[in-house]
């Protein structure tokens, strides 16, 4: 069976060539100045970016590996929302999260960046802020996120890290605190949707490192 997921290819780096996982391209760029490297959907469509020049592929989106049958059952995105991400250089590691229009792109809220989190921490909090941004501002629109991990955390109300806590990401616990918080003592009518990154491309929130 194919693999599912990501493959990296690295045009300059210590090692170019192509990669199926964000851990191993990361090292073979690591402290590389200058390092060229995207993602694809397909080890075919990675192979044929590795074949051409980094310049033909900068900028551009990931594009879709569906059937046109997948992709008519799954549908447009409804722009009529936000869309939020979260990176995290590490796990963990330097961390920060924010929220974008997702039809013009504008950004509308971003935190840090914070010493220590996970992107799953940033996908929460990211999640969280997005909810509270849109009921102080009486909107009916829809929220995106990538993350069914982050879904499933705030339906459940409840961050299921497994980082500990400590001097060094002290900020970052306060921050899932006052989360978990709001979650228990507010309501909430917004709908929050998986975004379908494999039939349209990154979330527009993406912060564009892999």
């Amino acid at each position: 069976m194919a693999k599912k997921g990501k493959f990296y290819t690295v045009w300059r780096g210590k090692k170019p060539g192509i990669y199926d996982s964000w851990s191993a391209c990361k090292a073979a760029i690591s402290g590389e100045k200058g390092a060229q490297y995207k993602s694809f959907l397909s080890f075919e469509a990675a192979k044929k970016a590795f074949n051409g020049s980094y310049d033909d592929y900068k900028g551009k989106k990931l594009t879709s590996t569906l059937s046109a049958q997948e992709l008519q059952r799954i549908g447009k995105p409804n722009y009529n929302s936000i869309a939020v991400d979260a990176a995290s250089s590490g796990n963990p590691g330097v961390m920060e999260y924010r929220g974008v229009d997702t039809q013009s792109g504008k950004e509308l809220f971003r935190q840090g960046p914070f010493r220590q989190g996970t992107n799953n921490i940033g996908e929460f909090l990211a999640l969280v802020h997005g909810l509270a941004y849109l009921k102080k501002n009486d909107s009916e629109r829809i929220l995106y996120t990538d993350s069914r991990t982050a879904m499933s955390w705030i339906r459940k109300k409840k961050c299921n890290s497994k980082l500990k806590e400590s001097e060094k990401n002290k900020d970052v616990f306060e921050l899932i605190d006052r989360a978990v918080d709001w979650l228990n003592t507010n309501t909430y009518k917004t709908t929050v949707v998986k975004w379908e990154t494999k039939a349209w491309g990154e979330i527009p929130a993406d912060f564009g490192r892999k």
